[in-house]
């Protein structure tokens, strides 16, 4: 892939989500939503400050993050759906399971 986001802005992959409950109930693809779980493809270099000094990034290529249910903008690169956002819209990093 020949994307690279600039400044403190993040390509992130959504990660589906189970389509059962816990209790063993199959959701139907009209009652799920986007998930707002994804894997972090790539980064820019970081925010700068007003002196120019960069602001290095807190997440990295390949952390799985937590965003905003309405966070981001939906776009098509190499034929896959991605998401561009700024890394102020991601909640936080979860651990791998």
């Amino acid at each position: 892939m020949a994307f690279k986001p600039l400044h403190d802005r993040v390509l992130v992959r959504r990660v589906e989500s189970d389509a059962k409950t816990k209790g063993g109930l199959i959701i139907p693809d009209s009652a799920k939503e986007k998930p707002a779980e994804g894997l972090i493809v790539a980064c820019g270099e970081g925010a700068r400050k007003d002196s120019g000094e960069l602001i290095a990034m807190a997440v990295k290529a390949g952390d799985r993050v937590l965003f905003g249910k309405w966070s981001g903008t939906e776009v098509t690169i190499d034929g896959e759906e991605l998401l561009i956002m700024k890394e102020s819209d991601i909640l936080g990093i979860t651990e791998a399971a």
